[in-house]
């Protein structure tokens, strides 16, 4: 068990030297779902609440997430098929327009770290990009991100695309960035708010009830 803490605390740390730890685990016969459940992701949860108490910044959650997605890297081949331990798809994207994906990259890795399967669009995602990544990817949820007030315009344009492709309701829709606000979220229909990265983590377990 001492090895298995040994990981978590480089993941919280953003040590390099997790990859070599997980290879060392996986050599000593641990399986590699032990390893997720219990180095990986709760490394990744003690980071995330780390942020929302202000106790850590963007830089370092940014390496610890990065530290993460390595070792997962490494047992995700191992890990059993339907055992990969993912909570849910989540398919992400700056909205079209919008070339900004700070933020929405670390929406994305606190996703990762948390347990989701994420699908990252990438920046200036049209409309009709978000549903045909949906009709190939189907998600649970899909995110849209903007930083500018000219480009949040496309969140409701997108909604509206996905209703009219008849997708609207196999998906939660959850929207966030600098000039997004609860009440925006609610006037285009969409199901949360994420008015940060952690928090839009804990939303999105909410859409799909798992216990934030």
């Amino acid at each position: 068990m001492a090895d298995l803490e040994t990981l978590k605390q480089m993941i919280i740390d953003g040590d390099e030297g997790a990859t070599a730890q997980t290879e060392k685990l996986i050599d000593d016969g641990v399986a590699p779902r032990e390893i997720l459940d219990q180095a990986l992701l709760p490394g990744m949860e003690v980071v995330g609440q780390r942020m929302k108490t202000g106790e850590c910044f963007i830089p370092e959650v940014l390496l610890s997430a990065e530290t993460m997605q390595a070792c997962l890297d490494l047992i995700k081949p191992r890990l059993e098929a339907g055992d990969s331990g993912t909570i849910a798809t989540v398919l992400i994207g700056t909205v079209e327009g919008d070339m900004h994906d700070i933020g929405k990259n670390l929406v994305a890795m606190l996703l990762s770290g948390a347990g989701f399967n994420v699908v990252n669009l990438g920046k200036g995602v049209t409309p009709a990009d978000f549903v045909a990544a949906v009709k190939e990817h189907k998600p649970q949820i899909v995110g849209m991100s903007g930083l500018l007030t000219t480009t949040i315009p496309k969140m409701p344009a997108t909604i509206k695309a996905l209703q009219e492709a008849g997708l609207r309701d196999q998906v939660k829709v959850i929207v966030g960035g600098a000039p997004v606000s609860e009440a925006y979220a609610e006037q285009i229909g969409a199901d949360a708010y994420g008015p940060n990265a952690s928090m839009a983590v804990e939303r999105c377990k909410t859409l799909i009830s798992v216990g934030a």
